[in-house]
């Protein structure tokens, strides 16, 4: 824990916080909002945002397929202010290499905490999990950005890394099943996890945050640094930097696009088609969010998201710790049972309420996890 804040305008993206906050409210009850208000109205255009809130089963895209990679984007974005500033003012690549592999270590046990290590033991215990990916993932994109500065280099790992996942994935054969086989028992993904996963896959046959996507889900992070390059470049001007990340980010969603009906966007075994679909839309996010927030100085309603992002794996690991739901109940039930399914509007409210008072408590005693 860092007791330190570092929340002067002047040295933090305001708009990076503010995305990543917007990102997490997904996660600890925005989504059920948007669910329990769609039950409770019954509200045709609620419901279309409702089924947006699911993960596609396998092939296809909704909203909620975007949480995660938009995360992992995100910490890309922050590899040039939190490693590269620091090796331009002399810090040597050794110690940022050892603070990036403590980074990657703990939140991979953090990962196995949340899986539930301390509650159950490691008997059938699942090892990987979202936080191990994002650790993992931001590590192997670290190094490649701390010992190739060559920009054109580190375009051939991203695009390296892309096409060998796609030839793993379309055109070396497995076995029992032949090349090219996007299946959740067929893919090369699941083989690659039952040969050489140590503990519970998710599935029967493979996990979403397996072998395979761990690599392919660092193009994810590779593309946040490029991100975070030009958001950090002091020779462009602010609408340049803005207009660059659009016209990245729409060539990667077109692109994707086009290749899915030969290549599908799956998720679950994080296809590069995925990854360009992703990466699109998150460039495009962060254009948006940089523009409002850094260029235009709209910057009063971003307090309530900031106060989550500060602290996104604290609230990660405390809704998995801390029942809020109990808790708003206990409080909000005498409102909530007499208005029928609104209660569960109400109840959710309460949630998130109580989520955002507890990181704002955080946030006033300048309390953060810094990982």
């Amino acid at each position: 824990m860092d007791s330190k804040l570092n929340s002067d305008s002047k040295n933090r993206l305001l708009s990076l916080d503010t995305l990543r906050g917007f990102d997490m409210l997904w996660i600890i009850g925005g989504g059920s909002f948007i669910g329990a208000l769609a039950k409770a109205t019954k509200w045709s255009w609620v419901e279309v945002l409702a089924e947006q809130m699911h993960h596609v089963p396998w092939e296809g895209f909704h909203f909620e397929d975007l949480i995660f990679p938009l995360f992992m984007f995100m910490s890309g974005v922050a590899i040039p202010f939190a490693l590269i500033s620091k090796l331009e003012k002399g810090v040597q690549k050794s110690v940022l290499v050892k603070k990036v592999f403590k980074r990657m270590v703990l939140l991979v046990l953090l990962g196995l905490i949340y899986n539930g290590a301390l509650k159950n033991g490691f008997s059938d215990l699942r090892y990987l999990s979202v936080l191990s990916q994002i650790g993992i993932g931001y590590f192997f994109a670290s190094i490649i950005v701390l010992f190739t500065r060559n920009f054109k280099v580190q375009i051939l790992w991203l695009v390296g890394i892309m096409i060998a996942i796609t030839i793993l994935q379309l055109f070396v054969p497995v076995p029992g099943f032949g090349a090219g086989v996007i299946t959740p028992e067929g893919s090369m993904n699941a083989w690659i996890d039952q040969q050489f996963l140590p503990g519970k896959l998710i599935y029967d046959t493979y996990d979403p945050e397996g072998i395979l996507s761990i690599v392919s889900a660092t193009v994810i992070t590779l593309f946040g640094f490029f991100a975070g390059t030009i958001l950090r470049k002091k020779a462009f001007s602010q609408i340049k930097k803005t207009g660059l990340l659009v016209s990245i980010g729409i060539p990667l969603i077109l692109l994707a696009l086009l290749c899915s009906p030969i290549y599908p966007i799956v998720k679950n075994i994080w296809t590069v088609t995925f990854n360009m679909l992703t990466a699109g839309i998150s460039f495009l996010l962060m254009a948006l969010f940089y523009y409002v927030i850094d260029v235009l100085n709209w910057r009063n309603w971003t307090f309530f998201f900031r106060v989550i992002g500060m602290n996104s794996i604290t609230i990660y690991m405390g809704v998995k710790i801390i029942d809020f739901w109990h808790t708003s109940r206990f409080f909000l039930g005498f409102i909530a049972k007499p208005t029928g399914e609104f209660g569960n509007v109400i109840v959710v409210m309460g949630v998130i309420a109580l989520e955002w008072l507890f990181l704002y408590y955080l946030y006033k005693k300048k309390i953060f996890l810094r990982v």
